[in-house]
């Protein structure tokens, strides 16, 4: 199969078949692709007969709708709110565009929802496991699903804490348990400076409770690698702990700096922005 299947015109040529396999009108034009295109109608038509027995979460459900709906919009489509996806995503576009956008967005789900159990599988997957990959790839779609930088940075965070538990499992591999390490420092970083973002562009800092909530836990778990006996490894396990004594700075700056009235700050780093000292302190 080439890798221009959704062009424009195979997409639309595709909607064609997929509304005549429904009871649709037929449509009278042929293309060269129709037999390559059949397969996958008829693979369509299998998965709405044969729906396989997989319990799907409400999260999942939501973060696709969410999804689905997204790209729709981007796309020009609009959804009302009150009439849910089926229904409401096509309507506003007619012809030939309209079924090709649905018969690509009917695609991703059908992929997400493949692929769901696959992603459940790979949840308790380690640094070296064939799933971990598919773990990671995970991660990064739950981020693409997230609704705000708040979220995102939430999740982060969590992802910190998850690779903070896989250092525990490579501790006898020294550059992997390295290499964990180091992520979990990146998606430390991330979650800090899109939560300290958030919080300077409101002057609010709400969202600095879910940094403290954080670092809490997570130097503590992170000191308990200390007691490994490899010098090399204490050592890097000290940088960790030095990150997360920054961010709890950061934090307690900002803080400081909303408290006192301060404008956002201008001036930022890789832990978001860097808030000058109120008057009074100095």
């Amino acid at each position: 199969m080439d890798s221009d299947l959704f062009s424009r015109r195979r997409a639309e040529r595709f909607a064609q078949l997929l509304d005549e396999a429904n009871g649709g009108r037929r449509h009278h034009v042929r293309s060269r692709a129709d037999e390559e295109l059949a397969a996958l109608v008829a693979v369509s038509r299998r998965l709405t007969a044969d729906r396989p027995d997989v319990e799907v979460d409400t999260e999942f459900r939501t973060g696709l709708r969410a999804m689905l709906v997204a790209t729709a919009e981007r796309e020009g489509v609009t959804a009302p709110a009150k009439t849910g996806v089926r229904g409401s995503l096509l309507p506003a576009i007619t012809g030939r565009r309209a079924r090709a956008r649905g018969a690509i967005l009917v695609g991703v789900a059908a992929g997400a929802i493949a692929l769901s159990g696959i992603s459940a599988a790979s949840e308790n997957a380690v640094p070296g496991d064939a799933l971990y990959g598919m773990k990671r790839s995970t991660e990064r779609a739950q981020l693409a699903l997230a609704s705000s930088d708040i979220s995102r940075g939430q999740l982060f965070l969590d992802f910190a804490r998850t690779r903070l538990d896989e250092a525990a499992t490579v501790h006898d591999d020294r550059l992997g348990f390295s290499a964990v390490l180091d992520d979990m420092d990146a998606d430390t970083r991330q979650g800090v400076r899109l939560l300290t973002t958030v919080a300077a562009q409101r002057s609010d800092p709400a969202a600095l409770d879910a940094v403290d909530t954080f670092l809490g836990g997570q130097r503590r778990a992170v000191s308990g690698l200390l007691d490994r006996s490899d010098h090399a490894d204490r050592d890097r396990t000290r940088r960790s702990l030095a990150l997360l004594d920054a961010a709890g700075r950061r934090a307690d700056a900002l803080r400081e700096a909303i408290a006192c009235g301060l404008p956002a700050p201008a001036a930022s780093d890789a832990l978001g922005p860097a808030p000058t000292t109120c008057p009074g302190d100095r």
